[in-house]
């Protein structure tokens, strides 16, 4: 064809030579869309930018579709929606995402490639620490967990990990009270292994009074700053998180 083997294509439609006959079709079928290309260039008109979509190519960008097509495209999670919510504390949904996929640094998850490590969890020092352990049958991590979501939840109040991803995951529960739940969970998982990691590099266990305060205040602070914000369908979310504390 009188065109380098490893030439680009631009490379190939400027390059000066002659058209020519070739017993192998696909070479004959290059050289037709080399001229077709050259015909182009020859008309006058401009280049045009162009991405290559879904529905083909555009001129216009789209970040959604460019990230699909790149992505390996899976089922949706079970419990995607109780953990990616809107009006999340992003810290917070992360620890929550990392949990639920089971990936936190649990001591059992630990021992599998630090072998001889004591497995005993550091707060309460009187079982396995496994996520479902943690959060929240461990006897410290408990009493926060029910301090803080025993009156939202009411008679669906469980300690019990599966069981709390079902509870979450019920979108037929009422509005404000599902978001008081889901954000609850996101911020005690985070404080609990916050708290957690203190004491297993050192620190002394803070009292569970200590805990309790701060996560009602800072939940607290969170529906205050939603009120300003004046979001549709949570003025009164602050009367509804007091009557709960009652």
């Amino acid at each position: 064809m009188g065109v380098k083997k490893y030439a680009t294509v631009e490379e190939a439609v400027l390059c000066v030579r002659r058209r020519r006959r070739h017993r192998v079709r696909i070479l004959n079928e290059i050289e037709e869309e080399l001229s077709n290309i050259r015909s182009r260039l020859d008309s006058g008109s401009k280049d045009v930018g162009v991405w290559q979509r879904k529905s083909g190519y555009k001129q216009r960008f789209s970040t959604q579709e460019i990230w699909k097509q790149l992505r390996v495209s899976k089922p949706s999670c079970a419990w995607a929606k109780g953990i990616w919510i809107s009006q999340a504390t992003p810290k917070y949904a992360f620890i929550a995402w990392l949990a639920s996929l089971d990936r936190l640094s649990t001591l059992d998850r630990v021992t599998k490639w630090s072998r001889g490590l004591d497995e005993t969890c550091v707060l309460c020092k009187s079982a396995k620490e496994t996520k479902d352990h943690l959060f929240f049958e461990c006897t410290y991590s408990t009493q926060i967990w029910e301090f803080i979501v025993k009156g939202v939840m009411g008679s669906s109040y469980t300690n019990r990990w599966e069981e709390i991803m079902v509870v979450v995951c019920d979108t037929s529960r009422e509005k404000k009270s599902l978001f008081l739940i889901r954000y609850s969970l996101q911020a005690v998982l985070y404080e609990v292994w916050r708290v957690r990691n203190k004491v297993r590099h050192g620190e002394k266990l803070l009292p569970l009074l200590v805990i309790k305060r701060m996560l009602d205040k800072g939940i607290r602070n969170k529906i205050s700053m939603m009120r300003k914000k004046r979001l549709k369908g949570m003025e009164d979310m602050i009367q509804l998180w007091f009557s709960y504390r009652m």
